[in-house]
């Protein structure tokens, strides 16, 4: 039996998670276009850099907002589920993008501390903490957002440029205080080293949800000793948990039962256990009549 509880239709996007994301995408390709002249005058990597960072999140945001329109769209014949995964397709896009912008700075980088460029200190620390303020208010309103995959994969982007903005300051100051130019391309390096530590944790995670994976952090054994224990169930086997989408998770189980009459009581007290200590709106729950004790079968348990 295929059950929902009331509250599941929340999975219709607001919004406002589309807006700040537009907003957000108008900030920065604005801000970029003037880090990159700005750059390209001072001959400075770190500010080049950044300034590729900010259009590869500005290409991130524009994906960001376009899946979340389309995860919007309601279920159909084609698309039972919907089109939330739009959301997470956009986040292992966003993933590899940003392996794609860190592989070019640290080339450019590498050639930079063989044969180091001069750089103009003052006016690099004058646009990146310009920037610094760009980035800090754009992460602020994807931060307060929505989380889902997509919009984290967003933030990793925008997070990677806020990093940026730090490194080129740095780098702008220590190189007009003291003229040490391979302090750019150095900062450069410790930044891609740290962006791509997240992309890979963002990368694993959204490809274990289309995999169809148990969601992170949640006990299949325990989830199923837990359904067992209710009232009126004999045993629980056949067990699958995965993620729909970003804050979607779906179950399906066989239900043995002591005694059919009292299913429609036992199935209102699983959905009630799922939702309130799962989070488990969405369930497809195939009761059948038996007259063991209480068991979990777990030989079989696996992520659908």
């Amino acid at each position: 039996m295929h059950t929902h509880h009331p509250a599941e239709h929340h999975h219709h996007r607001p919004q406002r998670v589309t807006n700040s994301l537009l907003v957000a995408l108008v900030l920065t390709l604005v801000f970029a276009f003037a880090e990159a002249l700005a750059g390209w005058w001072s001959g400075s990597l770190a500010l080049l850099g950044d300034a590729g960072h900010m259009v590869s999140d500005a290409t991130s945001l524009g994906l960001a907002a376009f899946a979340a329109w389309v995860a919007k769209r309601p279920p159909s014949l084609r698309h039972s589920y919907g089109l939330g995964r739009a959301e997470v397709l956009a986040a292992v896009a966003n993933a590899l993008l940003m392996f794609l912008v860190v592989a070019s700075i640290v080339v450019a980088a590498i050639a930079r501390l063989s044969s180091p460029t001069p750089v103009a200190g003052g006016v690099v620390m004058a646009v990146a903490a310009l920037g610094l303020i760009v980035n800090l208010v754009v992460a602020w309103m994807l931060r307060h957002g929505e989380q889902t995959l997509n919009t984290r994969g967003a933030l990793l982007h925008v997070i990677g440029d806020l990093l940026g903005s730090v490194a080129a300051l740095v780098a702008g100051a220590v190189i007009y205080f003291t003229g040490w130019m391979p302090i750019d391309p150095i900062l450069s390096l410790l930044i891609c080293a740290l962006i791509l530590f997240s992309s890979f944790h963002l990368l694993r995670e959204a490809l274990h949800v289309l995999m169809e994976g148990v969601p992170v952090g949640m006990d299949m054994s325990e989830v199923g000793r837990a359904m067992a224990g209710v009232s009126g169930v004999a045993s629980i086997h056949d067990l699958h948990i995965w993620t729909l989408s970003s804050g979607r998770i779906a179950l399906s189980a066989h239900v043995a039962m002591r005694d059919m009459q009292h299913w429609q009581a036992t199935l209102a007290a699983l959905q009630t256990l799922l939702h309130d200590r799962y989070d488990i709106e969405h369930a497809t729950l195939q009761p059948e009549q038996t007259t063991t004790t209480h068991v979990v079968n777990l030989s079989n348990i696996r992520g659908k």
